[in-house]
């Protein structure tokens, strides 16, 4: 069930295989974090539509999330890229590669 449509799904892959290959040279890769809870249609919805990309979800129900829980007990899912808010809601995969092109980007002018 991805909602990928033409070639942005290609755009993805070739954001990824560049990344990968960043990585190969010591770079760190970007890092989306998911903040989620159970039961959360849209969470699991979101986690479908991410897999093609790496991520981390934090569970904001856990005793060592409470932060994160009352921050975002009322928006989950909740994004964030490399400890930035990027989205909520709903996965909004042109915002999130268009990040990911900026950040090779900035990793390119430092290289």
């Amino acid at each position: 069930m991805l909602w990928f449509q033409g070639n942005s799904l290609q755009i993805a892959k070739s954001s990824f295989g560049l990344l990968r290959n960043l990585s190969a040279s010591n770079t760190l890769l970007p890092v989306l974090t998911l903040f989620t809870k159970d039961p959360c249609p849209l969470c699991d919805e979101a986690k479908e539509v991410l897999k093609p990309y790496k991520h981390r979800e934090v569970d904001i129900t856990l005793p060592e999330n409470s932060t994160w829980y009352e921050r975002y007990k009322f928006d989950i899912p909740v994004f964030h890229l490399n400890g930035q808010f990027l989205m909520m809601h709903r996965v909004n995969t042109s915002k999130l590669e268009k990040q990911l092109l900026k950040l090779e980007q900035q990793v390119l002018e430092t290289n």
